[in-house]
């Protein structure tokens, strides 16, 4: 999209962001350790059709942990007992299997660090600059890691994440409820500010709380898909914005 066709974040009362695929391209580590994992439990259990990186973009990405371990088994009609978050990675429950797929994604956040997107980083000086308050609403319960490991934890007064979700009891992106409540815990009203979302089910939950704009980073989603889900403008880096 042409710059001169973007509208100035700094308008609207906050922005509020994802974090894994939107400031981070923790996505990339995500997709990684959910492929490691899938790859080897459905060559365990015989199950096809084998994982495919459409699942990531139809399944996993943008919703909380558990969620996406049982959707995507269920479109190859497994099910599994629910199991507990306490449950070791050992255990075939749904939990178990999202525990091993954490274990995956710690080791290699660990091992290799991460670093923000350039043009993320450049948008929130932009924002800072003007006053604009910002929050992260992530589904992961890493995400507080994350952002310390990139550095930019500071930046942020509210971080609606994964573990105040389940503590909370907030449904799961594509539903509305932790960028609405993300939103309430900066006192701003959805109608006022924006959202900014690299997953279809994301970009979903933020269009369907009723944000004022919500834009779409299409990081691999694919820029009609997050229209269709109800993004008022798609960007390919968030650099647009800052020039």
């Amino acid at each position: 999209m042409a710059d001169e066709a973007l509208p100035d974040l700094t308008a609207y009362d906050a922005v509020l962001f994802d974090l894994d695929g939107v400031l981070t391209p923790t996505a990339e580590v995500h997709m990684h350790a959910w492929q490691t994992m899938f790859e080897e439990l459905f060559a365990a259990w015989d199950i096809t059709p084998p994982y495919s990186e459409r699942d990531y973009f139809d399944h996993l990405d943008g919703k909380k942990r558990y969620d996406g371990v049982a959707s995507l088994l269920r479109s190859r009609d497994v099910e599994v007992p629910w199991g507990h978050p306490s449950d070791p990675v050992t255990a075939d429950t749904v939990c178990g299997i999202g525990n091993r797929k954490n274990a995956v994604f710690e080791r290699v956040l660990r091992a290799d660090g991460i670093a923000p997107y350039p043009g993320s980083l450049r948008l929130l000086d932009v924002l800072a600059a003007a006053g604009t308050p910002v929050a992260v609403v992530s589904s992961s319960k890493n995400a507080e890691e994350v952002l310390a490991a990139a550095g930019i934890r500071d930046r942020f007064a509210v971080v609606m994440d994964g573990v105040i979700a389940e503590r909370d009891h907030l449904a799961s992106k594509p539903a509305p409820d932790v960028f609405v409540e993300a939103a309430r815990m900066l006192g701003v009203e959805p109608a006022r500010s924006a959202a900014v979302e690299d997953a279809i089910s994301g970009v979903q939950s933020a269009a369907a709380g009723g944000f004022g704009l919500v834009v779409g980073v299409d990081r691999g989603a694919g820029e009609q898909d997050l229209v269709e889900a109800g993004a008022h403008v798609v960007v390919e880096d968030l650099e647009e914005f800052a020039r």
